[in-house]
């Protein structure tokens, strides 16, 4: 388990900012040690454990790029084209059975590789055959056109995948095209994750007329298997500190990361600031976001502990800008800052100075072809359908007190935050 001391998060001060936290959480989380050994189909989504060096170039071989017709340098046409008898063939796949006789040319297809004297390409495309069979090359072709030199890609020893590398399609692609079958990974960060609230029942079982149905802890749950993660569903745990501290207790020493939603706010009934420090130590974090200023973040017997808010769409929030890096930084994982893309404001809105803002909005194209964003048209942190109908967030950051239409604002893209 990730063992942290009880003042590691420790911080002083106002209300902190969506920066501090993220920065206090990349250098004070330190990234466990334990590794495993997985198969290439398994390794998607997974943080590299050691580099990997290319242990054959890419392309392996020198290869055609085109479909053509390959000839040596000293047959290229220069002022006028030139026709060339044909000889030889060779497919993808195949082996070129002897050099490429000077004054002819050879058939190649896409992919295979060069014949021994062969330097260049000519696309078939750009080719006529004359009466008598042979091959009429244009001229003005340059030495090496078409042609995909071994290495070209990725020279021999260079690190093409670096350890930290939280892998994907392309990641995997790439290990498959080096001949590696099997992969050295951080293994599955485990995260216990439970609700608080006398309001809430699970999906399934019976509903109080003054219940809810738990969604944030599916929520969660989703969220944190797309980053990777190993998950233990602990279910609702009731407004009582007792239990909540029993449970928190109970859970610390088999887990890398606790996360909890909702009972982290300062009401009469929320109780997890207290049960947190019966068994450990926790800093409330009074964050300067909207929505989704009160995150509580703490230790257990050297587990870190992250409370969320109860809101669903706060959750998800500050989900992104808590949970994800703490779990980013538990796996090892290269830093994976998220970018707001710029584009057009289509709403009005205030705000606060001094408060990151996250307005959730969906894409338009506007008459004059640029992409626009669109505000969802009710307010509120409760608000699933908020989250749903829209396509991604818009960032207001701590500097703006205002947005006009014709704006530019950055938007973040539900697709690109897990």
């Amino acid at each position: 388990m990730a063992q942290l001391s009880d003042d590691c998060f420790a911080f002083g001060g106002p209300m902190m900012s969506v920066d501090e936290a993220v920065g206090l959480i990349t250098t004070r989380v330190h990234a466990i040690a334990d590794l495993e050994t997985v198969a290439l189909g398994d390794a998607d989504g997974r943080v590299l454990a050691r580099d990997i060096a290319a242990p054959l170039p890419l392309p392996p071989f020198t290869n055609s790029a085109v479909d053509g017709y390959a000839v040596g340098n000293a047959d290229l046409p220069q002022a006028r084209e030139q026709a060339l008898p044909l000889d030889g063939r060779i497919q993808a796949g195949g082996v070129a059975q002897a050099p490429i006789k000077p004054g002819h040319t050879a058939r190649i297809f896409t992919g295979a590789p060069m014949p021994p004297g062969a330097e260049t390409v000519f696309m078939q495309e750009d080719i006529r055959i004359d009466v008598s069979g042979k091959i009429v090359l244009p001229p003005g072709l340059k030495s090496g056109a078409n042609v995909r030199p071994a290495g070209e890609d990725i020279p021999i020893g260079h690190v093409a995948l670096r350890a930290g590398q939280r892998l994907r399609p392309q990641h995997v692609a790439l290990a498959a095209a080096f001949g590696l079958v099997r992969l050295d990974v951080v293994r599955r960060i485990r995260v216990a994750v439970f609700s608080t609230g006398n309001e809430l029942a699970s999906p399934g079982e019976p509903r109080a007329a003054s219940q809810l149905f738990d969604s944030n802890r599916f929520m969660l749950m989703a969220m944190l298997r797309r980053l990777g993660c190993e998950v233990s569903d602990l279910g609702i745990l009731r407004d009582e500190r007792a239990s909540l501290a029993g449970g928190l207790k109970q859970v610390a020493g088999h887990h890398d990361l606790i996360l909890t939603t909702g009972g982290v706010s300062t009401g009469e009934e929320d109780h997890v600031k207290a049960a947190v420090e019966s068994v450990g130590s926790l800093v409330l974090w009074r964050m300067a976001i909207k929505p989704g200023r009160p995150v509580a973040m703490g230790i257990i017997g050297g587990t870190p502990l992250i409370g969320l808010p109860g809101n669903p769409v706060a959750s998800f929030v500050t989900f992104v800008h808590v949970v994800r890096p703490t779990v980013l930084a538990l796996a090892g994982s290269l830093p994976e800052p998220l970018l707001p893309i710029p584009l057009r404001a289509a709403f009005t809105y205030k705000k606060k100075l001094g408060r990151r803002e996250y307005v959730r909005a969906s894409l338009r194209r506007a008459q004059d072809g640029a992409l626009e964003a669109v505000k969802f048209p009710r307010e509120g942190a409760g608000l699933l359908s908020s989250l749903v109908e829209t396509d991604g967030l818009i960032e207001l950051g701590e500097n703006i007190t205002r947005v006009e239409p014709g704006d530019s604002v950055g938007f973040l893209s539900y697709a690109d935050l897990l």
